[in-house]
């Protein structure tokens, strides 16, 4: 496989044409080598239009996906940032190419060892990857110019929220599958939101974050 050819196809025939037009996130596309990130048993569709499982139930988000979640966010060279969910470690190493520092978390151990390999191999320094359930208790002391969640939730968690500076912006997949909303949410002030849905998608549930139990007679 002619890998740089295959890197340039998924960002001019996929990501491109899914209305991902800021050139600071197509050119970090580029330069973030994906092939990296995946598994070795599937670098071959390192590039493919496809989410690719990592272990656990947990896959690694299509590009299509992970375009559309950076250029969403605009993380800018300033900004601290929050991510739930490292799984493979490329949307990380993507967020800290584009902003000053990166906090990601992530509840399975072996799948953050892994991505803090790739981040280093990568020569990402300015990453801190975290062990935890996000939605349960991962607790910080502080708050973030962006927040992105690396998987779906039924609902959007009340804490999620509380990580969002004033005039910050969190990035999350919210509702039930398979019609689920990627949805913007911004923080106009201490109490005050907006947010957009951007498009529909449908990706894993982060653990405890699913819909709940229907039970039938």
């Amino acid at each position: 496989m002619n890998t740089e050819l295959a890197r340039q196809n998924m960002v001019e025939n996929q990501v491109r044409p899914s209305e991902v037009l800021d050139a600071r996130v197509l050119d970090t596309l580029r330069n973030v080598r994906r092939e990296e990130f995946v598994p070795a048993r599937h670098r071959n569709l390192a590039f493919a239009d496809l989410a690719l499982p990592i272990g656990h139930g947990e896959t690694m988000l299509k590009p299509i996906v992970e375009g559309r979640i950076l250029q969403a966010i605009a993380p800018e060279a300033g900004d601290r940032v929050l991510e739930i969910g490292t799984g493979s470690g490329f949307l990380t190493a993507c967020l800290a190419h584009l902003a000053d520092f990166v906090v990601s978390v992530e509840r399975h151990a072996d799948l953050s060892e892994t991505a803090g390999a790739h981040l280093a191999a990568a020569q990402i320094r300015n990453a801190r990857l975290e062990i935890a359930d996000a939605v349960r208790d991962f607790t910080t002391g502080e708050q973030f110019d962006a927040v992105v969640v690396g998987g779906a939730v039924h609902a959007l968690p009340d804490r999620f929220r509380s990580w969002v500076k004033p005039g910050g912006r969190l990035f999350a997949i919210v509702g039930d599958s398979p019609v689920m909303q990627a949805t913007l949410f911004r923080r106009v002030d201490e109490t005050h939101w907006q947010h957009e849905v951007l498009f529909e998608t449908d990706v894993p549930y982060l653990k405890n974050a699913e819909p709940p139990r229907r039970f039938s007679l």
